[in-house]
């Protein structure tokens, strides 16, 4: 393995290492989760998406583990809905918070790799990816929401509360407003800062394409 590659390798490592730590910082000081009722919207999301079209699908699933681990941690005490759902079933609970985030993640990463084959100026791989982090995220926790907890004591309450128990309706009045300011906020950052960071860090193309032309080289 060429020193080339090396240098690819920690550099990648460093970047998934601080976007992690930025997630974390986030989560600490209580920035990355704003409540807003019932309803929480949420930016840890960003550094996913950033992540994911940086450095690739694989490490969009892994930042949004780290996303999901927050979140899960979010139920011992700090989220008054999280923790609910946490004694009606931890392991549902779990997973609520776990394959979203990590769905997200991936399929923002594989959505860039696959338009910026087509989109010769970039800016709507760039946008894409960034809104399918965002609402696919928000969309698969709605629908674990409604399956694993739909026909639970809490979830009903809510249904009726809000006055709808269709499950379309109710996922739309859940997240509201705020679902859509998160999506368009998590987009436009999200989407932004990935750019500039393509453009200025050679580590976001892949250690396998720096193997292949470093061979080619030699």
């Amino acid at each position: 393995m060429t020193q080339r590659t090396n240098s690819v390798k920690i550099l990648r490592m460093v970047q998934l290492a601080v976007l992690t730590a930025i997630m974390i910082l986030l989560e600490v000081t209580g920035l990355g989760l704003i409540k807003i009722g019932v309803v929480e919207m949420t930016i840890l999301i960003i550094p996913v998406i950033i992540g994911a079209i940086v450095l690739g699908k694989s490490a969009g699933a892994f930042l949004g583990g780290v996303f999901g681990l927050l979140s899960f941690l979010e139920c011992f005490g700090k989220s008054a809905f999280g923790a609910t759902l946490l004694g009606i079933n931890p392991i549902f609970t779990a997973l609520m918070c776990f394959v979203p985030r990590i769905l997200s993640g991936f399929l923002a990463g594989l959505t860039y790799e696959t338009l910026k084959k087509i989109d010769k100026t970039k800016v709507i791989s760039y946008a894409v990816a960034g809104l399918a982090g965002a609402l696919s995220n928000t969309v698969f926790f709605l629908v674990l929401l409604i399956v694993l907890f739909g026909s639970t004591e809490f979830i009903q309450g809510l249904m009726e509360m809000l006055g709808s128990f269709n499950p379309f309706v109710f996922g739309v009045l859940f997240v509201g407003i705020n679902g859509l300011i998160e999506a368009i906020t998590c987009t436009v950052l999200g989407a932004a800062v990935a750019k500039v960071l393509v453009k200025t860090i050679p580590a976001n193309k892949s250690v396998e394409s720096v193997q292949v032309k470093t061979a080619e080289e030699e």
